[in-house]
């Protein structure tokens, strides 16, 4: 975790730690603090400068949090990481990407 926010993670775990419980409540048994962390920096605050916000408005953002939006932003951020093709050699992919040929000509 970056220095500069592991002073506002400290404050504001209680409320993740929380959130967690919650979480594993309905079922999401894999989900951690720091992924709820790494969640409210990557992606709801992404355009703020965290270390000026405070204290009141994190934890509020971090108890505002649905299973829901989180399991949306972990789908669309494996989708981006993921090689779909890293599976295929050379030639596959070429046969994958090349248009089909029509038999009649």
């Amino acid at each position: 975790m970056d220095n500069k926010y592991e002073q506002l993670f400290d404050h504001v775990r209680p409320a993740i730690e929380s959130k967690m419980n919650e979480f594993h409540f309905y079922g999401y048994t894999t989900v951690t603090e720091a992924d709820i962390w790494k969640y409210c920096v990557q992606k709801k605050w992404r355009k703020r400068n965290i270390s000026e916000m405070r204290t009141y408005v994190l934890i509020n953002d971090v108890m505002e949090l649905t299973p829901a939006e989180y399991m949306t932003y972990t789908q669309i951020e494996e989708q981006r990481g993921s090689d779909w093709f890293s599976d295929l050699n050379s030639e596959e992919l070429q046969l994958l990407l090349s248009p089909k040929k029509n038999s009649e000509n």
